[in-house]
């Protein structure tokens, strides 16, 4: 598998779509976690989340996982830090509505040493999570990436994703190159993820 999913009651209704990154977006950057322990959520980052919720979109994490190809951990420990980040939200009234993950990368170990449409700036997780959630191609063209690496901000570019960069993580690093289309698609730049769901559901209760 690519990867894996977990989620509610399909979502086939309601306002775009927001794709999140995990790592550096949704909880604080630790290169490669490997204990649940080290899982802390940015701050705001859940009320984001249910915020979003609230509003009628569906929230998804789409998250490359390399270190299960380098040997650092196992695509069972990324669901159960699935599962755990799941119950962090929880607690504070937040719900995924989708969570992938891509273990591969190229010079990683057998079987995961390849590239993989899954794999961002690939759009393959987007497209799983429309599928597994029918959420129809449409619904995709304007719906929102969230992310602090330049390879979230591209990923869905062919789809019509509007990308949304966080200053968390390694946001502020990637703000000095961001993708050259990044305002031609509507990109915009957030201190954190509270602030740039506040802006996108304001925008789209607006619209």
């Amino acid at each position: 598998m690519s990867g894996n999913a977990t989620h509610d009651a399909p979502t086939g209704r309601g306002r775009a779509p927001i794709f999140l990154d995990r790592d550096g977006t949704l909880i604080e950057e630790v290169e490669y976690l490997r204990r649940l322990e080290d899982m802390i959520l940015l701050p705001g980052a859940a009320a984001a989340v249910r915020r979003a919720n609230e509003a009628g979109h569906p929230v998804v994490v789409v998250t490359n996982q390399s270190g299960v190809a380098r040997g650092y951990f196992t695509e069972a420990f990324v669901a159960e830090s699935a599962a755990h980040l799941a119950a962090l939200l929880a607690r504070e009234g937040a719900r995924l509505d989708g969570h992938f993950h891509c273990p591969y990368h190229p010079q990683g170990r057998p079987p995961y040493d390849r590239e993989h449409p899954d794999r961002k700036p690939g759009s393959g997780m987007v497209l799983r999570a429309a599928q597994e959630l029918n959420l129809s191609r449409e619904r995709l063209r304007g719906a929102w990436i969230v992310g602090d690496k330049r390879s979230d901000l591209e990923t869905g570019a062919e789809l019509g994703l509007v990308p949304v960069l966080v200053r968390t993580g390694y946001g502020r690093e990637t703000e000095r190159t961001l993708p050259p289309d990044f305002a031609q698609r509507g990109g915009r730049v957030f201190d954190d993820l509270a602030a740039a769901i506040a802006w996108i559901v304001g925008k789209e209760k607006a619209g």
